[in-house]
C-alpha cells in the first residue's frame, strides 16, 4: 500500500480529509500531516510517503517551495496540489515544480480517492518500468560478462584467430591490446583435500586476490574456469613487469593467502609472450606447470608425515640445491652432487618405512618437471612417471637409492644431450635471424620462431637453456654490440645509430646504452677513440726507437 502525507495550513482541512477517507480499504496509508512545508519537510524525510498532498498558499514555506525541495531530494514522491486559486499562474507554477495534479478547493473524499488512485498506477507504471529496466541492464551485464569469459577462454585454448579476438574485444569494450601477456591458472582447495570451499570463503579470497594484483603495474583479465579455478590473463607493457607480477604471486601472494583463508592454493603460471596467438602456448605451460607443483606438493606432504611418523629419520632432502643443480650444473658434477647425498639416504629405513619412497619421489618429480619444462624429456609426464615408480618400488637399501638417482640423473643428462644435439642447428638458424633483422625494431620472438617453424614458447625455454640468457637478453646484446661497432666507425648520431639498430625511441636506446654499459654513448666513443689514439703513439714511439 501507498504511503500518503498531507500538508495544509487549515486545520479543519487536513481534519476532515484525514477522516473522511477509509485509507485502508482504499489501498492506502495515511502516515501524517503537518501546517506548512517548513514543519513538514522533516517528517516527509523521516516517513518517505508515495504521496504528498500539500495546499499551495501556507505561511513560512508554501506548497511550491516545499515541491520544490522535495522533487530534488526525493525526486520519486509524486505530489498532488490543493488550491483555492483558479489563477493560471498558480496552474503553471503546480506544473512547473512537477506536480501530477492540481486541485481546486474544495475537494470531496471521491476526488481525492479518485486522484490518489491514479497517482497510484501512474507510481506503479513507473516502479514495473524501472524494475524491467534494471533487470534488461543485469542481463545485459551478465550477458557482457560471460561473453567476456568465452572470449579469454577462447584466447587461452587457441580456439580464435587475433583479428577476431581483437574485433570482438573491441564489440565488448575490453582492453586487450598489450606488449606483453602471460598466463597464470589458481585453483583453491580447503586444507582438509576438499575441492569445495565455503563460497563467501572463495569468494573472499578470490577479491583479495583479484584486488592485490590490481595493485601491481599490470593489467589482469580473468574468467571462472571452475567453482575453484580462476584462469587470469596478465597484460605488461614490459616482460620485467610481469616477471614481477609472477614472482610475487608465487612468492609472496600465495602465502598471504593461505595465512588469511582456510584454503591452500595450487598455482600454475606461464611463459611471457609478446603476441596474443603466444597466450595459448603460455596457458599449455600455465596448466603443465600447475600440475608438477601440485604433483610436488602433494609428495612433500607425505615426505613430511612419513617423516614424522618414522622415528629417527629426520633427514630431509635438500631441495633447492638439487633444484639448481639440473638447471646450472654440469654432467661431471653428478658424482659429487650423489655423495653429498650419501649420509641422507644411509639413515633412512628403506624396508619398513615409507619415507624412502617419497624422498626418491621428491627428487624424481624434479627432474621430470625440470626436464618437461624445458622439453627435454620425449614421452609423456605420466608414463615416465609411471616407469620411474616401478623402479622407486624396487629400492630396499642405501646403496639402491643412490644407483637409483645416478640412473635418473643420467636419463636426464641424456635427455639433455639429446635435446641439445635436436635444437643446434635450430638456435644458429634463429641466431643467424637475428643477426640479419636486429635493425627491426619490429623483430619480435614469434618472428624468430616462425622463421625456425617452432612455437614461440618452445623457442624461448630452448633459447634460455642452452644459451643462458633470454632472446630478449640476446637480441638487446646483440643491438648493443652493432651500436658499439658503428660508434667508433662512424661518425652517425647516437639517434641516428639507434634507428640503425632497431630502436626508434632515441632516448629509450640512450638509457639502455648506460645501463648495459656504464656510460653515455659519447663517453663510449670518446674513451675508445682516445684508447685507440694511445695505442697508436706507443706503437709508433716503439717503431722509432727501433730505427736507432
Amino acid at each position: 500500500m501507498k504511503k500518503i502525507m498531507l500538508v495544509d495550513d487549515e486545520i479543519l482541512v487536513r481534519e476532515s480529509i484525514r477522516d473522511c477517507i477509509n485509507w485502508e480499504k482504499e489501498g492506502f496509508i495515511y502516515c501524517g500531516d503537518a501546517s506548512d512545508g517548513e514543519v513538514a519537510l522533516p517528517l516527509i524525510e523521516q516517513l518517505e510517503p508515495d504521496i504528498l498532498i500539500t495546499d499551495i498558499k501556507m505561511p513560512f514555506m508554501n506548497g511550491i517551495e516545499l515541491s520544490e525541495i522535495v522533487r530534488t531530494r526525493m525526486p520519486d514522491i509524486k505530489i498532488i496540489i490543493l488550491s483555492g486559486h483558479d489563477e493560471f499562474e498558480y496552474a503553471r507554477a503546480a506544473l512547473r515544480v512537477g506536480a501530477m495534479e492540481y486541485c481546486l478547493k474544495p475537494v470531496s473524499a471521491a476526488d481525492i480517492i479518485r486522484l490518489l488512485q491514479e497517482t497510484s498506477k501512474v507510481i506503479d507504471r513507473e516502479r514495473l518500468e524501472r524494475e524491467q529496466r534494471q533487470l534488461l541492464l543485469q542481463l545485459q551485464s551478465d550477458y557482457a560478462v560471460k561473453t567476456q569469459h568465452k572470449l579469454l577462454n577462447d584466447i587461452c585454448c587457441g580456439l580464435i584467430a587475433t583479428a577476431e579476438a581483437m574485433h570482438t574485444a573491441a564489440l565488448l569494450n575490453v582492453a586487450l591490446y598489450a606488449k606483453h601477456y602471460v598466463v597464470a591458472v589458481t585453483d583453491f582447495r580447503c586444507h582438509d583435500g576438499r575441492a569445495r570451499l565455503v563460497a563467501d570463503q572463495l569468494q573472499e579470497a578470490e577479491q583479495f586476490l583479484s584486488s592485490e594484483l590490481s595493485r601491481l603495474p599490470i593489467e589482469p583479465l580473468s574468467y571462472k574456469r571452475s567453482h575453484t579455478e580462476t584462469v587470469w590473463l596478465l597484460k605488461g607493457q614490459t616482460a620485467p613487469q610481469l616477471e614481477g607480477a609472477l614472482h610475487y604471486l608465487q612468492a609472496g601472494l600465495k602465502n598471504q593467502l593461505e595465512k588469511l583463508f582456510p584454503c591452500t592454493l595450487a598455482l600454475g603460471t606461464g611463459s611471457i609472450q609478446e603476441r596474443l596467438q603466444g597466450v595459448h602456448a603460455s596457458y599449455l605451460d600455465a596448466e603443465d606447470d600447475k600440475h608438477w607443483r601440485r604433483l610436488s606438493q602433494h609428495n612433500r606432504l607425505a615426505l613430511f608425515q612419513a617423516a614424522s611418523s618414522a622415528q629417527g629419520q629426520s633427514a630431509w632432502p635438500d631441495r633447492q640445491r638439487f633444484i639448481e643443480f639440473l638447471k646450472l650444473g654440469a654432467e661431471h658434477e653428478s658424482a659429487g652432487l650423489l655423495s653429498s647425498l650419501a649420509d641422507s639416504l644411509r639413515s633412512v629405513d628403506w624396508r619398513d618405512s615409507f619415507y624412502g619412497y617419497y624422498l626418491l619421489n621428491d627428487y624424481t618429480i624434479e627432474v621430470l618437471k625440470t626436464a618437461h619444462g624445458l622439453h627435454f624429456a620425449s614421452a609423456s609426464p605420466a608414463e615416465t612417471m609411471e616407469q620411474f615408480e616401478q623402479k622407486m618400488n624396487k629400492v630396499r637399501s642405501a646403496d639402491e637409492a643412490r644407483a637409483y638417482l645416478q640412473w635418473l640423473l643420467s636419463q636426464y643428462w641424456q635427455w639433455r644431450s639429446d635435446a641439445s644435439d635436436k635444437y643446434t642447428e635450430m638456435l644458429e638458424q634463429a641466431k643467424s635471424y637475428i643477426a640479419k633483422n636486429y635493425g627491426n625494431d619490429q623483430l619480435t620472438l614469434q618472428d624468430v620462431a616462425d622463421h625456425v617453424m617452432v612455437s614461440p614458447s618452445h623457442l624461448s625455454k630452448v633459447f634460455s637453456q642452452e644459451c643462458g640468457q633470454t632472446f630478449i637478453e640476446f637480441l638487446t646484446q646483440t643491438r648493443i654490440r652493432k651500436a658499439k661497432e658503428l660508434l667508433l666507425s662512424t661518425s652517425s648520431k647516437s639517434y641516428e645509430i639507434a634507428h640503425r639498430v632497431g630502436y626508434n625511441d632515441a632516448h629509450y636506446f640512450s638509457n639502455l646504452f648506460k645501463r648495459i654499459t656504464g656510460i653515455t654513448t659519447t663517453q663510449y666513443r670518446k674513451q675508445q677513440l682516445l684508447g685507440n689514439g694511445s695505442v697508436l703513439q706507443a706503437q709508433g714511439a716503439m717503431h722509432e726507437n727501433g730505427k736507432h
